[in-house]
Parts: C-alpha cells; sequence; structure tokens
C-alpha cells in the first residue's frame, strides 16, 4: 500500500516537473525575428565609424547597439574586394570574384537574401543613395558577370517578382537606353508604381519605385534628410504581418573615401547615423526586428593620428584612393543579435541571419 502511494506521488512529481521543464524550454526558445533589416555603410571600416563618435557632441546610433564584431572582406579572387564581390557576399552568402554580381566564384547566379524572403512571402525593398543599379544594391537584386553593365542590370531590375519597394537613383538606364526601351513604361503597366520623389508617393501598399534623379543622388548634406526619410517611408510601406527584409545602403561614404574627403565623410556618416536612429527607433518599438549594420569593404585606408606623434590633436590621414584589406565592423540589434559578434567571414552573414529570421 506504501509503495503504490509512493509510486502515484513519484508520478505525480515527474510530471510536474517534466511540465515545468517543457515550459520552461519554450520560454527559454530563442526569439526570431520576423522583420529583417541590413544596413550597409559602403566603404566604411572601424576608422569611418570613429570619425563619427569624435565629431558628433552626443552618443551616436553605433553606441545603440548590444552586440558587435568583424567581417572578413576578401573576395574569391582578390585580397581587397570591391563592392560586387563584397556585396554579393553579403546578399547571398558566397565568395564571388571582384566585379561580379550576384554571382559565385564560377559565375553562377546565387539567390540574395532579399530573393530567398520574398520566396517565404515577405514583403521586400532596398534604399540607397546611388543608381539603384550600382554593385551594392544589384548584389541583391540582379545577376551579372560586370557590375558595369547598368542597363542590363535595370532590365532585370524591371522584370524581378517580389520586390516591393525601391528607392534611390539611377533613372537614365531605364529610360535612356541604347536598345531604345521604356523599363518604366513597361513597370507601370505591370503595376507599379513610380516617382520622382518621396512626396509624391500615394498607395503605401502598391509596389513602388522612386528614382530621384539621372544617376547618383546629391552627397550628403546637399541631399538633406533624404535616407532617413526614404528609410522611413520604406519602413511604413513594408511593414505587415508576415514580416519584411529590406537593405539600405550608405553608399556615398565609400564616394567621399575614394576622393579622401574628410568633411564629406563626416557629413556621410552623420547621415547614416541618422538613418539608423530611425530603424533603431522602430526596432525597439517593433521588438520583431533584426537589425544587422556592416559594410562591404573599407575604402581610403583611414587612419586616425597625431601627425606630430604628441597625442594633442588628430588629422584623418589616408594612405589609398581606393579599397583596403582590413575588417569591417558588425553592429546588431534584435531578436538573433547576439549570433553576430566575434569574427566573421562577410559570407556568415546571411547564415547568421537566416537562422532567427521567422
Amino acid at each position: 500500500m506504501k509503495m503504490r502511494r509512493f509510486l502515484s506521488v513519484l508520478f505525480i512529481v515527474t510530471a510536474l516537473f517534466s511540465t515545468f521543464s517543457c515550459s520552461n524550454n519554450e520560454n527559454n526558445a530563442p526569439k526570431k525575428a520576423k522583420n529583417v533589416i541590413v544596413l550597409i555603410g559602403d566603404g566604411m571600416g572601424p576608422a569611418q565609424v570613429y570619425s563619427l563618435i569624435l565629431t558628433s557632441p552626443e552618443a551616436t546610433a553605433f553606441e545603440r547597439f548590444p552586440y558587435s564584431g568583424f567581417s572578413i572582406t576578401k573576395s574569391a579572387s582578390n585580397e581587397i574586394t570591391d563592392s560586387a564581390a563584397g556585396g554579393s557576399a553579403i546578399a547571398n552568402g558566397t565568395k564571388s570574384n571582384n566585379g561580379n554580381v550576384g554571382l559565385n566564384a564560377d559565375s553562377i547566379p546565387m539567390p540574395s537574401m532579399l530573393e530567398i524572403f520574398a520566396e517565404q512571402g515577405k514583403k521586400t525593398g532596398v534604399v540607397v543613395t546611388c543608381a539603384v543599379t550600382h554593385a551594392t544594391p544589384a548584389d541583391f537584386l540582379a545577376h551579372n558577370v560586370t557590375r558595369k553593365d547598368n542597363e542590363g542590370i535595370a532590365l532585370e531590375i524591371s522584370e524581378k517578382e517580389g520586390l516591393d519597394v525601391l528607392i534611390g537613383g539611377g533613372k537614365k538606364y531605364f529610360t535612356e537606353r541604347k536598345d531604345s526601351l521604356d523599363l518604366l513604361g513597361k513597370m507601370w503597366e505591370n503595376g507599379w508604381n513610380i516617382y520622382d520623389s518621396l512626396e509624391q508617393i500615394e498607395d503605401n501598399g502598391a509596389k513602388t519605385m522612386v528614382l530621384t534623379c539621372r544617376k547618383h543622388i546629391d552627397k550628403a548634406p546637399d541631399r538633406g534628410d533624404f535616407l532617413p526619410k526614404a528609410t522611413a517611408k520604406a519602413i511604413e510601406m513594408l511593414d505587415n504581418e508576415n514580416g519584411f527584409f529590406l537593405m539600405v545602403e550608405g553608399s556615398q561614404i565609400d564616394f567621399a573615401c575614394h576622393d579622401n574627403d574628410s568633411a564629406t565623410l563626416v557629413e556621410e556618416m552623420i547621415d547614416f547615423n541618422n538613418t539608423l536612429n530611425v530603424v533603431l527607433d522602430f526596432a525597439e518599438k517593433d521588438g520583431n526586428t533584426l537589425v544587422v549594420v556592416t559594410a562591404d569593404h573599407e575604402t581610403g585606408g583611414l587612419t586616425i593620428v597625431d601627425p606630430q606623434g604628441k597625442y594633442t590633436r588628430t588629422d584623418f590621414k589616408w594612405s589609398t584612393g581606393s579599397h583596403s584589406a582590413v575588417f569591417v565592423p558588425v553592429f546588431s540589434y534584435g531578436p538573433g543579435a547576439e549570433k553576430f559578434s566575434g569574427v566573421m567571414d562577410n559570407t556568415e552573414i546571411i547564415n547568421r541571419i537566416m537562422q532567427v529570421a521567422k
């Protein structure tokens, strides 16, 4: 009798413990991200980030990220990558040869994370301050053996399924073409709303493209707050119950660094910082958004030194007008953000994103 009672009690305790353990495991299960926002500071190395911190009177958006790491950027063909290969590695997780867009090292087209998320039913978008056919946006939107084929990339964009919002420059590649095709007219017939400015947007639910200029948008601060506003508008249009993917590029950080233009670099970093704050404000409020910030490569070989070696002043010193082979930073916020700490290859970024994305 006593043995039967003991076994009954043991069964109840075991059942309760099992239930508690199950419940506890469910509560401790890693949270998945419904939305993913990737921001790329083209040409942005550690010194570029620190240039913002040095010149900012208040804490920067970079200091809001709880996790950070470094990315290795070399391409399949070169120790020093270009934007095409560097962006492709981020977009699709494979090493590519310099100059290739959306391809692996064997020139085989690889699906970008934008295309993968679109297949999963998420809305997708791209916002840049360069031509939308430029290397980095093209890495997410197209597949081409050369980044220089702007008209071919534009044609592929015009036929792209699963893309909902595209904002940037580069209108000439859609309208002033050698083949005389009117790609914007074709896109309009296929249901796209096409505008010259953000202010013209009327239907947040329609597939929307905004091309503000023939090629690249003005540099900062001449373009005003275009990038933060465009990013906020894209998030507003993409946000839905199934989630979304958005890639935002601070394209002209790279331009300033190629020119070794310290003043414009700081202005571009301020603009990128303001954009990061827009994204982080949304992510904090939403609670289901993973934000990953990185770069495709460093440009300019920037160091910040006292030229007299006396630790009393700081000057920007440029070692090249091209790219360099240094680490670039990775910052992360939101569900799964802890996966982006440490040193990682640029091809690993998409893998870690997919691990935590719903």
